[in-house]
């Protein structure tokens, strides 16, 4: 397990979590090897949309299609880090196009970079320097819904309380 960075709780819909079952989750990619294989069997179709990722507590990326629940991706467990990436050739290597922390299930702190900077590391792919696409979440202390702040306008959508500046999503972590 890692003693890194913040672990993220799933923090979205029961209902999605309960359909969840062990060893249901992303498919594992903790070397160059297992991207390989997995990078083969996708067709140009999928490598065209980005993919649901989650960076487990081991620290490994696992990797799903984009219309999976990060919850599914994850096998119900807790992560290091979640969001979308997709993937481009680089001078004839795989590297990460795009990659976000947009996941409303566990809507992970953008600190959770580090994480995901290091699970991709660990299997060779090119990256950039940080989040292609930065998401703010916030719970409002009043109403207790979950919000992405945009324009840094910390107000929350659901019944206008200003949102803390700090990440408070999970009140359990």
């Amino acid at each position: 397990m890692s003693v890194r960075g913040r672990s993220y709780r799933y923090v979205g819909p029961v209902e999605l979590k309960a359909v969840v079952r062990p060893g249901s989750g992303g498919c594992r990619i903790g070397s160059v090897a297992d991207f390989g294989r997995w990078v083969a069997e996708r067709s140009a179709v999928e490598l065209a949309e980005p993919f649901t990722f989650v960076v487990g507590t081991d620290g490994v990326l696992r990797l799903a299609p984009r219309r999976s629940e990060h919850v599914a991706c994850a096998g119900g467990a807790m992560v290091l880090g979640a969001g979308e990436i997709s993937f481009t050739r680089e001078a004839g290597r795989w590297a990460v196009g795009d990659v976000s922390n947009h996941s409303t299930g566990y809507c992970p702190d953008a600190t959770s970079w580090s994480e995901v900077a290091h699970a991709l590391d660990n299997v060779e792919l090119g990256r950039p320097s940080g989040f292609t696409h930065e998401v703010v979440f916030r719970r409002c202390p009043d109403c207790q819904e979950h919000n992405i702040v945009r324009e840094e306008d910390f107000v929350c959508v659901f019944c206008g309380s200003d949102l803390p500046e700090g990440w408070n999503v999970d009140p359990t972590t």
